[in-house]
C-alpha cells in the first residue's frame, strides 16, 4: 500500500478519533478551573490546556501503541479543516461589529497598536536565536486564535510561520495567564488608575489571558466585579475584531517586511 493511501487510510482510524473524543471530554469536563494562588492572584486554567498537554503526552510516551507519527500527520491535515470555520466566524464577527469599531473611542482601537512591540522587540531576538521563517509566526501577533486563522490561510498549516506561531502560542498558553496575571496585580498596586481602565487594557483578544487578567481585578475590586467583567468584555471583543483588520494589514506585512530586510545580517 502506498504512503498516500495509508495517509488517507487514517481518515477513519476510529482508535485516533476515539483518542480525541475521550481528551475532548476528559477537558471540557474538567471545565474552567480558577486556581486561587493567594487572595488578589488567581490562576484560571481553560479547558484546552489539559486537552493539549495531555495529548502531548500520550504522543511522546508512546505508550498508546496506535498513536504515532502517521496520526500526527493526518491530525495535522484534519486541524487545517477544523480551522476554516474559525475563520468564517471570525469573518462574520469582524463584519457584524464593525460599527462598533466605529463608534468606540480612540484609546480602544490605539491600544491595538500595542501589539506593534512583539515585532519590534520580538523579531530581533527571535533571529537572534536562530529562528527563520518561524520567526515571522512567532512576532508578528500575540498569537491567539484570529492570527492562526490568517497564517494559515497564506502560508498553509504545514508551514514553518505557522510552527513558529505555534512555539508562543503554546508557551503563552500557561506563562502567558501566569505574566499577565501576576502584571495586572503588580500594576494595580503600583499604578493608581482606575480599575475599569485595567479592565480595558486587560482585553488583549485572547479569552484565556483576560480572564484571568479581569480575575485578578476582581480578587482585588470585588465590588466592581460586574463593572470589571463588563469592561473587559467588551475590550476584548474589541481587540479581536480589530486585531484582525490589524494584523491583516500591518502586522503581518511589516513583520515579513523587516524579516525580509534584516534575515541576512543574522546568518
Amino acid at each position: 500500500m502506498s504512503d498516500d493511501n495509508k495517509e488517507s487510510n487514517c481518515f477513519n482510524d476510529g482508535l485516533l478519533h476515539i483518542t480525541v473524543l475521550v481528551i475532548s471530554l476528559f477537558s471540557l469536563g474538567l471545565g474552567v478551573i480558577d486556581l486561587r494562588l493567594t487572595d488578589s492572584f488567581t490562576l484560571v486554567i481553560m479547558p484546552y490546556i489539559p486537552a493539549l498537554f495531555l495529548s502531548a503526552f500520550i504522543f511522546l510516551s508512546g505508550k498508546i501503541y496506535w498513536i504515532g507519527n502517521r496520526q500526527s500527520k493526518i491530525s495535522s491535515k484534519i486541524i487545517l479543516l477544523l480551522i476554516y470555520p474559525l475563520v468564517v466566524k471570525l469573518a462574520l464577527a469582524s463584519g457584524e461589529n464593525i460599527d462598533l469599531l466605529l463608534n468606540v473611542g480612540p484609546a480602544l482601537l490605539f491600544k491595538e497598536l500595542g501589539s506593534m512591540g512583539t515585532i519590534i522587540i520580538g523579531l530581533p531576538i527571535a533571529l537572534l536565536l536562530g529562528f527563520k521563517r518561524e520567526s515571522i509566526g512567532m512576532t508578528s501577533s500575540i498569537c491567539r486564535e484570529p492570527q492562526l486563522a490568517i497564517l494559515t490561510d497564506k502560508y498553509s498549516f504545514d508551514s514553518d510561520e505557522v510552527r513558529g506561531f505555534f512555539i508562543v502560542y503554546l508557551i503563552s498558553t500557561v506563562l502567558g495567564t501566569l505574566f499577565i496575571s501576576l502584571l495586572t496585580n503588580v500594576l494595580a498596586f503600583l499604578i493608581p488608575l482606575h480599575p475599569y481602565s485595567y479592565a480595558l487594557a486587560s482585553g488583549i483578544g485572547s479569552t484565556s489571558m483576560s480572564v484571568a487578567a479581569v480575575s485578578s481585578l476582581s480578587a482585588i475590586y470585588p465590588a466592581l466585579t460586574d463593572e470589571l467583567l463588563a469592561f473587559n468584555a467588551i475590550s476584548n471583543l474589541i481587540s479581536i475584531v480589530f486585531s484582525i483588520y490589524v494584523y491583516i494589514f500591518i502586522s503581518l506585512p511589516l513583520t515579513e517586511k523587516l524579516y525580509n530586510r534584516f534575515e541576512h545580517y543574522f546568518n
